[in-house]
Order: C-alpha cells, then structure tokens, then sequence
C-alpha cells in the first residue's frame, strides 16, 4: 500500500489535518472555514458563488459555511457593488484578527513541514500536488 499514491496521499492528508486541528484547537476553526476567510481576504467584495468555486465547495455547504461564520461575527454578505442581486463578502474586524491568529499558527505547520522534508522538497511537493489536481 505504501506504494500507492492516493493511500500514502490519503495518510499525509490525515496526519496533515490532525495537525492543523491541534494547532486551530483554540481558534475553533475548520480547514474549509480558514481557507474561506483567507480567501475573503485576498479577494475583497467578491461574490459568495465566485469565492465558493474557487475553493472547489458546493454551493449549499457553502451557504451554511457563510451562515455559521456570520453567526460568529467573522465574515459578512454585503451588496455587491458590481451586481446589486448579489452579495459581497467581506471580512469584519474580528474575522480579521482572528485571521491574523489563524496564518500565524498555519506558518507554524508549514515550518514543521519545512523542517522536516526542506524547502526544496516542500516546494517540489506543493508543485507535485498542484499537477495531480488536473487529472
């Protein structure tokens, strides 16, 4: 089994995730919920349905994903400026500190990670990685 690449892909993706899930354990946020504010961040006003393809999530899990993080008071829906019948995202000041908090502990994993393989490897990875998503 070691030598198949979607079981030993599977297994870092677990041991990846239980990382994450202890250094976020005090943040109380999911992968999905971190990627979506860095994504509002880096893609200020956009729309719900643009950041939701762009990180590959279903439109209904989506809409919950949003309706817990403004349950939180981390993102928003505004109006989109461009296009009044749809809504905007947008970080509020607490998403945004929280975010700050968030890439902070995620830099840590990724120097474990480097320390552990190098950042020639880690860079090969992540470009590895980005090739098999086109399959």
């Amino acid at each position: 089994m070691n030598r198949i690449v979607g079981y030993v892909l599977r297994r870092a993706q677990l041991a990846l995730f239980e990382d994450f899930a202890r250094r976020f354990k005090g943040l109380d946020l999911t992968p999905a919920q971190f990627s979506t504010l860095v994504a509002i961040r880096e893609n200020p006003e956009r729309r719900q349905s643009d950041i939701a393809a762009a990180l590959g999530i279903q439109r209904p899990n989506f809409v919950a994903l949003m309706d817990n993080l403004e349950r939180r008071g981390l993102a928003e829906r505004v109006r989109s400026g461009a296009d009044r019948r749809s809504n905007a995202l947008a970080l509020t000041p607490a998403g945004a500190a929280l975010l700050e908090r968030a890439i902070a502990a995620q830099a840590e994993q990724e120097a474990a990670i480097r320390e552990r393989i190098g950042e020639p490897e880690r860079l090969r990875l992540i470009d590895t990685l980005q090739r098999l998503t086109a399959i």
